[in-house]
């Protein structure tokens, strides 16, 4: 079904074409429209100022080895870059690139087995994967052999899609739903049944304009069915999908004007047709995880997880809105070749988790990593790339965050509960939800606003989202605020949260009017 060598050849056959569309870019030959249409589908996109690119590494469904990421810092430091950016879709974007920068990256990523295609445009995505599957003692089985088989189905034949949008599918291994199935286009979650493993099937969800909550289909599958689902969907998305409008292009909009009655009755008409046709079986080979026993350690850091696996720990990294310095990164894997089964798994919070860590080794990484960047709720917030970078965002999504961050370290007075007591914060450039500011206990989308006739930054305040099953809901709208007086805002709420000792979703369950009254203060 998947040929590496053969989808590689495809690849580099492709580059010097692609490189041409690029200078017609920068000659003035091409529209920045019509490049867009073109090098997305090649996970790049131009830059705000026209002259120069970013390119999405596709690290499939955020599975990524130490050789990959020694490639990756390799050509960071190969092209003089200070750092790379990790994704809210489990990958990692290198900015700032001439074309020829681009070009060479993208040729050494494909040899070195990380593709670019598909990483943006009408095409499916990265596949999305609990970034802990594997090792989660929560988990109900280990769903990372099926999230890379679907991306490697994508991959074999990504050029030949001709989609009204993107299609974005995950997987879950518990209901903790840490790749978000409830609000994708496809979603798998594990669960168990008689003591066999199953998904629960979830789909025509999404975030952005017009969001909405998946719908969940009323019976179990079988792993093994998984590609029937995906290629099901697929083709009832190049059928009902919408080419002209791209604004109402998406499967939740297939919903809307279907109901959800009959979108569900057509998506499962699409994959029995599927079934009939047969060869879509899905029998990965299972991932290979320590077997020895580890060595333990008593340390106790809301950075460490202990794995399933005794003697063996995971280690989270948050380096703040997911920008790794490259001195950071070669610190850590200078680190990490000293270690004897460690890989790295990315995380959908721009994040990246060190797994198969004995006990000692993660004290070393916890250690090592402690200066990379946060520690406390607040500063494992997630941004999107935003303004300067993003020629269709709005607002500075990275200062956003910073500015909040900059305060409550400034005014917390050495008093981290505060710090702790506010959820991490969810921050979208604008209203594409990027960063899944929908889903977010608290969620920022930037937009500009005209106030006493003077065009203002301003991002409107989204309250109590939350994407874990059983509880999935998308976020309350709190109105329109000045960026400028965000970060105080959001510190009095953390203050009278703090003072409560409780958590922000119980706090704010039982105390909405003294939320609507902070809040009243500064909503424009």
């Amino acid at each position: 079904m998947y040929n590496l060598q053969r989808t590689k050849e495809l690849f580099l056959s492709e580059i010097p074409d692609f490189k041409e569309e690029c200078l017609k870019l920068l000659s003035g030959d091409k529209s920045k429209m019509d490049y867009k249409g073109i090098s997305g589908g090649y996970g790049v996109y131009a830059q705000r100022d026209q002259k120069s690119f970013m390119i999405r590494l596709r690290v499939s469904s955020g599975v990524v080895s130490k050789n990959q990421l020694h490639t990756i810092y390799n050509l960071a430091k190969k092209y003089d870059l200070p750092g790379i950016h990790f994704t809210t879709r489990q990958a990692i974007q290198l900015h700032d690139l001439d074309v020829d920068a681009l070009c060479n990256i993208m040729e050494e990523a494909i040899k070195n087995n990380i593709f670019t295609r598909g990483g943006g445009g009408n095409f499916p995505r990265n596949v999305g994967l609990s970034p802990l599957s594997g090792v989660d003692p929560d988990e109900v089985f280990d769903v990372t052999p099926y999230a890379i088989a679907t991306d490697n189905y994508f991959m074999s034949k990504i050029t030949t899609y001709h989609l009204p949008r993107k299609l974005k599918v995950s997987f879950s291994s518990c209901d903790k739903d840490a790749a978000h199935c409830s609000v994708q286009d496809l979603g798998f979650v594990a669960t168990m049944k008689d003591n066999k493993p199953y998904f629960k099937v979830f789909v025509g969800g999404g975030l952005g304009k017009n969001p909405n909550v998946s719908l969940e289909l009323d019976e179990l599958i079988e792993p093994s069915e998984v590609l029937y689902y995906v290629e099901g969907l697929t083709k009832l998305f190049m059928v009902e999908g919408d080419y002209n409008n791209k604004n109402k292009a998406r499967i939740r909009y297939i919903v809307y004007r279907l109901g959800e009655e009959e979108f569900i009755k057509q998506f499962k008409e699409y994959v029995s047709k599927e079934k009939a046709n047969g060869n879509l079986d899905l029998n990965p080979e299972p991932i290979n995880y320590p077997t020895d026993e580890g060595v333990e350690t008593n340390i106790k850091d809301c950075r460490l997880f202990p794995q399933k696996q005794k003697g063996h720990y995971s280690v989270y990294i948050h380096p703040i809105g997911g920008q790794f310095k490259l001195s950071d990164l070669e610190k850590l894997l200078e680190e990490l070749d000293k270690t004897k089964h460690a890989s790295i798994r990315l995380a959908m919070t721009e994040g990246i988790y060190i797994i198969n860590l004995e006990g000692d080794e993660a004290e070393r990484i916890l250690q090592l990593s402690k200066p990379f960047g946060g520690c406390t709720s607040i500063e494992k917030s997630v941004s999107c790339i935003g303004v300067p970078i993003c020629q269709m965002g709005i607002q500075n999504s990275q200062k956003m965050l910073h500015d909040i961050i900059n305060y409550f370290r400034e005014n917390c007075n050495d008093d981290e509960s505060i710090l702790n007591a506010m959820p991490r914060i969810y921050i979208s450039g604008c209203g594409n939800s990027c960063g899944v500011h929908q889903i977010g206990a608290i969620g920022l989308t930037g937009k500009k606003k005209k106030i006493d006739g003077e065009l203002t930054d301003v991002f409107e305040l989204f309250v109590d989202g939350d994407f874990e099953l059983g509880k999935t809901r998308l976020g309350k709208s709190l109105g329109d605020y000045k960026a400028y007086d965000l970060p105080k805002l959001l510190f009095e709420v953390g203050q009278v949260v703090a003072n409560s000792d409780t958590d922000f979703y119980t706090w704010l369950a039982t105390n909405e009017e003294e939320m609507k009254n902070i809040t009243s203060k500064y909503v424009i």
